[in-house]
């Protein structure tokens, strides 16, 4: 059996209002608030790389769950946005915290990253012990004003969480994990250029999948939607975050929400949601939680996590 023992989270300081991006973009603010449900992002500083994002998160992590790198058998970094092709950020995040043996690997899947990677760790701990998942987002860097339908989306952010075999907040009790290869060009990133997105292929893909998913992995394990506390879902936009809700008739609270305050963060959203919502909730849960994500690819899945 695996756990999610620790969450912890970083925020760049530099804050984006809609008032600025009605500025560049043309979109007014309200517009913006009223199609995606944000309200500001937050955007990395110049010479802050995606690792040192990851570094800060990966840090609170650790403090969090009172370890030291030194306990740490394995890492897995996702981000879609890393400065360069090769090597990525997961061992310049191993090098930063003093590590140079433990293995280190890239998962470059933009929004749906960071799922597959706690999916690997869930598998991969009663080998490695200690896994630091990591995934980190400089999304500002990869958008374009001339596309304002995507450039009022994104904002940076990383988040981190320690998998492992000790008794933690959660048990890992299932995973589920898809792709479907057809909808590729439908969110991608060419080298050197901006991140192209047919929204409305993805939204309406999003809002069948992530449900069916959902469903499918609780019918799997002798659970309805109703049964589950809270659902710690990707970023993307509120109106997916609406529909989903819908499709598995949950009620729209039981779903933590912080896009308002961070915009769509990529494959950083759902630690740093995670991060936030533990927090904000210290004491031990007491029903199940669904982890789930939809990204690029088109990858997507879902996680159940049981009180430990």
């Amino acid at each position: 059996m695996s756990y999610l023992q620790a969450f912890g989270h970083h925020l760049p300081p530099q804050i984006v209002t809609n008032a600025v991006l009605e500025t560049r973009t043309g979109r007014t603010a309200a517009s913006i608030e009223k199609t995606s449900g944000i309200l500001e992002r937050r955007y990395a500083a110049d010479g802050v790389s995606v690792a040192d994002l990851g570094l800060a998160a990966a840090n609170a992590c650790l403090k969090n769950a009172g370890l030291t790198a030194k306990d740490i058998g394995l890492i897995l970094f996702s981000s879609g946005s890393a400065e360069r092709t090769f090597p990525g950020p997961a061992s310049v995040l191993a090098a930063k915290i003093g590590l140079t043996a433990t293995p280190a690997i890239d998962i470059p899947v933009a929004s749906a990253g960071s799922l597959i990677a706690l999916a690997f760790a869930a598998d991969l701990a009663p080998r490695y012990g200690n896994i630091l998942v990591v995934a980190s987002e400089i999304m500002s860097r990869r958008i374009s004003d001339a596309d304002p339908d995507t450039a009022i989306l994104f904002g940076d952010g990383a988040g981190a969480c320690l998998v492992g075999n000790e008794k933690g907040i959660l048990s890992i009790a299932d995973t589920a994990l898809f792709t479907d290869g057809n909808y590729a060009d439908a969110l991608q990133l060419q080298h050197g250029g901006a991140i192209q997105m047919k929204g409305l292929d993805v939204i309406v893909q999003a809002s069948r999948k992530i449900p069916r998913s959902i469903e499918d992995l609780l019918t799997k394990n002798n659970l309805k939607p109703a049964d589950v506390g809270v659902l710690l879902m990707h970023q993307a936009n509120v109106n997916l975050i609406r529909k989903v809700a819908t499709a598995l008739s949950v009620p729209e609270d039981r779903f933590f929400r912080n896009i308002d305050r961070y915009g769509n963060t990529s494959s950083a959203s759902l630690l740093i949601a995670a991060s936030e919502w533990q927090a904000a909730n210290p004491t031990p849960p007491t029903s199940p939680i669904i982890l789930a994500a939809f990204g690029a690819g088109f990858n997507w899945g879902a996680i159940l996590a049981l009180p430990a």
